[in-house]
């Protein structure tokens, strides 16, 4: 029986962060993947859950996590009601985040302890694996999903002077109509921490095996990104999907009851490689 289990820990500057890990009940001690949602995401969005069905299926956990500062709340986990969060994020925050969950993982307290996990991330979040692969040895395998190649990419360039003078620049979430709040401490991090928050430069030192898998219909980021990590990282894999696009044919919301064409192409690839 496939079964889920949900928890609530504390993230980032005291605020939550709602995990639920689903797996076989005869399987309590399978191989962990933790799901890195990207910009703008959250850990129920679109064909989520059923991808961590698939996983299940397959012989795997599957944890899924909303960031502490990703704008939604414990209390409604799918909306972007928290936007004072969502404007104090920047990617150090969310990499602190990211180790929590990994802490929470490995430790045992609330499911079996396991030494090792494997990542897959997707887009920003591909971004966030990346560099949390190159840092962290518990992670034994990693899959990158539509990842960005540098986290400048999720903005026009020619928006940041005028970010930094104003002090805040708006993100259009399309599906919503919203305009996002995002504070110039995104930019004044980058600019802090360069080499730290270099996805290209993190690619280069990942010993583990990783598989870099995207879409060569993504408009939203471009198959070039993907070959920009092998290009860093030749040790990678690199899967090129035809046809699939940003999201691998996902919406939010998402009421099929079984995965997209090339989402599920995407399962078959990550599960076989992660085995």
């Amino acid at each position: 029986m496939i079964t889920k289990q949900n928890f609530t820990i504390p993230g980032a500057k005291g605020r939550s962060m709602l995990i639920d890990i689903t797996f076989r009940t005869s399987l309590k001690h399978a191989p962990l993947v933790i799901f890195v949602h990207g910009f703008k995401g959250f850990k129920d969005w679109g064909a989520h859950n059923l991808m961590a069905q698939y996983f299940a299926e397959n012989g795997f956990r599957f944890l899924k996590f909303n960031f502490s500062h990703n704008g939604t709340t414990t209390d409604r986990p799918t909306d972007f009601t928290d936007l004072i969060a969502f404007a104090d994020n920047t990617f150090s925050i969310e990499l602190e985040d990211l180790e929590t969950v990994i802490n929470f993982a490995c430790n045992g307290s609330a499911m079996p302890a396991t030494k090792g996990v494997y990542l897959i991330g997707h887009s920003m979040g591909g971004g966030l694996s990346i560099i949390k692969t190159a840092e962290d040895a518990r992670i034994k395998k990693l899959v990158t999903m539509a990842s960005i190649s540098g986290f400048r990419n999720l903005w026009p360039a020619d928006i940041e002077t005028q970010w930094r003078l104003q002090g805040t620049t708006y993100m259009l979430n399309k599906r919503t109509g919203q305009q996002l709040p995002l504070k110039v401490g995104v930019l004044q991090d980058l600019d802090k921490h360069p080499t730290r928050l270099d996805i290209l430069a993190n690619a280069a030192l990942i010993k583990q095996p990783w598989l870099i898998i995207h879409g060569d219909a993504d408009p939203t980021v471009p198959v070039e990104h993907a070959e920009e990590l092998k290009a860093a990282q030749p040790l990678a894999e690199l899967l090129i999907i035809p046809g699939a696009d940003h999201t691998f044919g996902a919406s939010e919301p998402y009421t099929e009851s079984n995965l997209p064409a090339t989402l599920l192409e995407f399962c078959n690839a990550a599960a076989a490689f992660l085995k």
